[in-house]
């Protein structure tokens, strides 16, 4: 594995690669993105944060795994289902066995509780590869039939090189994971820069697992993930002097942050309103966002302990962490302000129905607060970890993908990367990027950070801003429509169009008289 050093001047470059997010045919313009980024950095090394697949993508209908556990394909989003239609994707009838048992294990689950089944679990749990029709059908009725209840966009007709059983659609749908991968690779690996990678709450819902993934990861040059990690995605990166001793003078954490909460019955109960409002739900379904591993949290304790005995005087080396999911207490670097705050957002989940601005005694210059912080329901005590472990300076997240602050608190700097992506939510064109943090041997922790934003690299505008203009002011709740409603170019917009409504009723009401 390549080994990593600080340069002969005694710098070393890191970019921070967050929610890429995309498909297996990686939008231009963020390749294009990473591309100007390489070039204007020269990076020594490049991590991505997690949700590099787009797992909800309609390329991935037939394999998707709403939560890891579930039959693939069974319990697909209805947004998901209409984007496919408009792609002109179709289900592929290998999965109706996979849907008939799924919704039959939730319809039971949820008559156990006393609740009601909806009509559509009814009917796709009808359905079996024995020809089973539901309860309800009429005598003699054919399950496989265009009137019998079944999923939407399911086809029974075959192309001549279409997968006929699951292991076919799982191999195509690995060739996909690797069609992604080599999309945004590619300036990477030409760039000849070493690169690391842990994962989201969205990777693994392609239908590969996370085990896998890295197992594709690695066939690509200059990969950094180790195959005996404590778990995929979490592992250290050494980086050694530029003496040459071997002396490690800094290292980089990469951590998997997990993915949902929730045990299997909560997420069966919450499943039938996941299906009509699934962006919406996305956060608040079940128990909420994931946490890092209690292995995780004891192993960032652990190996700085490793990382002290190596270099033969049992300190703590420097450190930074990189992970996608933040933490509580990254709240703690805002401040909370009135509800009707211009340009303030309104918290997730516990913190809801408060607003928040960002701190700026505590935050750098350039700091952005673009969404709320969508952490986990539960603090696992990882910041608390990293002080008392010693070393640690820094811990930087993505998952949230409008936010790119920086902020120092419990002796720790907590901050974000904004997507890179453009296949994905996000703020304007201009403001979705790349981070850069530099670093030097005689203090790591004194290291600089900044935006490399596709409006510097690049220009203003993508080669399609009507879809990131949508994007930006994508809207799932009641939350989402206060916080647009804060942002003061909104607000003014329409209030001038409500003034022309109203002076155009007065004038039409005055023409009668």
């Amino acid at each position: 594995m390549t080994s990593l050093r600080f340069r002969e001047d005694g710098s070393f470059r890191v970019l921070q690669m967050a929610d890429v997010q995309d498909g297996p045919d990686v939008r231009p313009d963020t390749i294009h993105l990473i591309r100007e980024a390489i070039r204007a950095s020269d990076p020594d090394l490049v991590v991505f944060t997690g949700d590099q697949i787009r797992g909800y993508d309609p390329a991935y209908i037939d394999t998707f795994l709403r939560r890891r556990g579930e039959e693939p394909g069974a319990r697909v989003r209805a947004v998901t289902e209409v984007e496919a239609k408009l792609r002109g994707i179709k289900r592929h009838p290998v999965i109706r066995e996979a849907a008939g048992k799924a919704a039959g294990r939730i319809a039971d689950r949820l008559t156990e509780a006393g609740r009601p089944v909806p009509a559509k679990i009814s009917a796709i749990a009808g359905i079996t590869n024995a020809g089973t029709a539901p309860a309800d059908a009429p005598a003699g009725s054919d399950p496989a039939s265009p009137s019998s209840p079944e999923p939407a966009a399911i086809t029974t007709t075959l192309a001549p090189d279409a997968p006929a059983t699951m292991d076919e659609l799982m191999d195509q749908t690995r060739e996909k994971v690797r069609r992604t991968f080599s999309g945004f690779l590619g300036p990477i690996v030409e760039a000849g820069v070493p690169f690391a990678a842990t994962y989201g709450n969205h990777d693994f819902q392609c239908g590969i697992l996370a085990d896998e993934q890295d197992d594709i990861y690695r066939e690509f040059p200059g990969c950094l993930n180790p195959q005996d990690s404590l778990e995929p995605g979490t592992f250290a990166l050494p980086i050694e002097s530029s003496d040459g001793s071997g002396r490690v003078a800094m290292s980089v954490m990469m951590v998997n942050s997990g993915d949902y909460a929730g045990k299997p019955e909560e997420n069966d109960a919450q499943y039938p309103a996941y299906v009509v409002n699934s962006r919406g739900l996305d956060l608040a379904d079940a128990d909420g966002y994931g946490t890092p591993s209690p292995e995780a949290i004891d192993w960032l304790r652990d190996v700085q302990t490793e990382l002290g005995e190596r270099n033969g005087d049992g300190k703590p080396v420097p450190a930074i962490a990189f992970q996608h999911i933040p933490p509580q207490e990254f709240y703690d670097c805002l401040k909370e302000v009135p509800a009707w705050t211009p340009n303030s957002v309104e918290g997730a989940r516990s913190h809801a129905g408060h607003c928040y601005v960002l701190d700026h005694t505590v935050c750098r210059p350039g700091s952005r607060l673009g969404e709320a912080i969508g952490c986990a329901d539960e603090n696992v005590g990882e910041v608390s970890t990293l002080t008392e472990a010693g070393g640690y300076f820094a811990l930087f997240c993505g998952h949230d993908h409008k936010n790119a602050f920086v902020g120092h608190v419990h002796g720790i700097d907590l901050g974000y990367a904004p997507t890179c992506g453009f296949e994905c939510y996000g703020p304007k064109s201009r403001y979705r990027g790349i981070r850069l943090f530099e670093f030097h041997e005689s203090n790591p922790a004194g290291y600089v950070t900044r935006m490399l934003t596709w409006g510097d690299l690049v220009g203003r505008y993508s080669s399609n801003e009507v879809r990131v203009w949508f994007e930006d002011h994508c809207i799932t709740d009641a939350i989402g429509i206060r916080n647009e409603l804060r942002r003061p170019q909104v607000f003014a917009v329409l209030a001038g169009a409500m003034s022309l409504g109203f002076i155009a009723i007065i004038h039409s009401l005055l023409k009668q008289r």
